[in-house]
């Protein structure tokens, strides 16, 4: 799940503290009058309670973007080294990402990915929005590929309602290995909130599937992408692992 891949250390959810309030109101402001970003559905926002903001992933910016742009303070998880830098560099980004939200996870794969949304669900039952990329990490191709169940999971166990987010030029902002932002047009749509609880309990992989699908058909609708209808992944080397792919098409999360 791109920042979302990693093994969290249970504890307590934490907070936004008064740091990211501060830098939140400074950044907010400044941030919309040098990009004039246009932001549509602001009202469909729930002003309190637990709330899953689920976007497509274009830019390393976007982690940047949805916190400014949405009416509410929200978390997201964070690679660890972000937060373990030495000397004055370390400083920085240590104090910048706690200041927009973020939260520090390890990195990785299978039950540590788990532990990643773990960590989700943990923010969420405090009554926090939490937002995460459901298609995993970001696309460098601009298509809008198909959502891990992870999405369906914390909102099924937590009971959270998902917003859909769109995001549409954010890629712009800063495209892979640009070092600096550049200003360029960017737009923040927030669908109306989705509850999954129909499609049936977290434990059922059929239930965690399908909802998946419905919170990326309102991605989808809000961004306008082409839709690759794969997994942002490297596809499985060798005959047999692509037979058994396909045979048994194990779950992402």
């Amino acid at each position: 799940m791109s920042e979302i891949e990693a093994d969290a250390v249970p504890a307590p959810a934490e907070r936004p503290g008064p740091v990211y309030t501060i830098v939140r109101g400074i950044l907010r402001p400044l941030v919309r009058l040098v990009y004039r970003p246009k932001i549509t559905g602001s009202e469909h926002v729930p002003k309190r309670g637990p709330v899953i903001f689920a976007s497509n992933h274009l830019s390393f910016v976007d982690s940047i973007v949805i916190p400014l742009a949405a009416p509410r303070p929200v978390q997201f998880l964070a690679k660890s080294h972000y937060f373990t830098g030495k000397g004055l560099k370390g400083w920085v980004s240590r104090t910048f990402f706690t200041a927009i939200g973020a939260v520090s996870v390890e990195r990785g794969a299978g039950a540590q990915a788990q532990a990643a949304l773990d960590q989700g669900r943990r923010i969420l039952e405090s009554g926090s929005a939490f937002a995460l990329y459901p298609e995993g990490t970001r696309s460098l191709d601009g298509r809008l590929y198909r959502g891990r169940t992870g999405v369906a999971w914390l909102a099924l166990t937590t009971g959270a309602v998902v917003v859909p987010v769109g995001l549409i030029g954010t890629q712009e902002i800063q495209p892979v290995g640009a070092k600096l932002p550049r200003v360029r047009p960017v737009s923040v749509r927030f669908g109306e909130p989705i509850d999954l609880r129909h499609h049936g309990n977290a434990t059922s992989g059929r239930a965690r599937r399908a909802a998946t699908d419905e919170v990326m058909a309102a991605i989808h609708a809000l961004s306008g992408q082409e839709l690759a209808g794969a997994y942002n992944e490297a596809p499985p080397q060798g005959t047999l692992a692509k037979i058994a792919d396909r045979v048994v098409p194990r779950e992402r999360v």
